[in-house]
């Protein structure tokens, strides 16, 4: 009679949990719908924004991006040649001598024609949330375009909002990577994390002296 009482709590536990869970991701998810798309071709261009930040995503081995990377960059790219931002800011994971996402990401922009002095790099964006806080301490960004894929754009700019950044996101162009299941069912553990974050709001592994965003993008190389 206890274990079946344990068993019957134990399974109310979990409905719960699961149910909290699906209710979180539903927020973050509806609070940024409207401020992602596919494209920027409705969109009013006499809208200022301060940079386009491209996120970071793996490295291949031989230090060129993935191709979840090279969307990523197209996507930023194509945007910054349209001019809806002067700046485009790379973040991404640099915390090993022996990778570096922003390195690969500054080269392939640098190879597409983008100028030095427009790159800015943020070698310590080791998560959406502190690319985020980041963009906003360090780089001194209050407006910008986001970009990355669409499922991760949602909580990218759910963040960016609730930190006080005035951010849309923009999702490259729709590809089905591979393991992409596994990235859906994570990016919703993801979300419900980062929805705490948003609240309690810690500041990221580093910080470091202003490098503003308006200014010379060699200044973060």
């Amino acid at each position: 009679m206890i274990i079946k009482k344990f068993f019957k709590t134990l399974t109310f536990l979990i409905i719960l949990f699961a149910a909290i869970m699906l209710v979180i991701n539903f927020v973050v998810i509806s609070n940024s719908r409207n401020r992602v798309c596919g494209d920027m071709e409705n969109s009013d261009q006499e809208k200022s924004y301060d940079c386009i930040l491209v996120l970071g995503a793996s490295v291949n081995s031989d230090g060129q991006p993935s191709m979840m990377l090279k969307d990523r960059l197209d996507r930023g790219i194509e945007l910054y040649k349209a001019g809806f931002a002067p700046k485009l800011l790379m973040s991404g994971d640099n915390g090993q001598i022996e990778y570096n996402e922003v390195e690969a990401m500054k080269t392939y922009a640098l190879k597409e024609g983008v100028p030095a002095k427009d790159i800015f790099l943020d070698h310590a964006g080791f998560s959406s949330y502190e690319s985020m806080y980041r963009a906003r301490d360090v780089f001194a960004v209050r407006t910008m375009l986001v970009v990355t894929q669409k499922y991760h754009a949602y909580r990218s700019v759910y963040i960016a909002n609730k930190l006080g950044i005035d951010a849309e996101g923009v999702s490259c162009n729709e590809t089905r990577y591979a393991g992409q299941l596994y990235r859906d069912l994570r990016e919703i553990l993801a979300r419900d994390k980062d929805f705490f974050m948003c609240i309690i709001k810690p500041k990221p592994t580093y910080l470091g002296d202003v490098i503003d965003i308006h200014g010379d993008g060699r200044n973060s190389h």
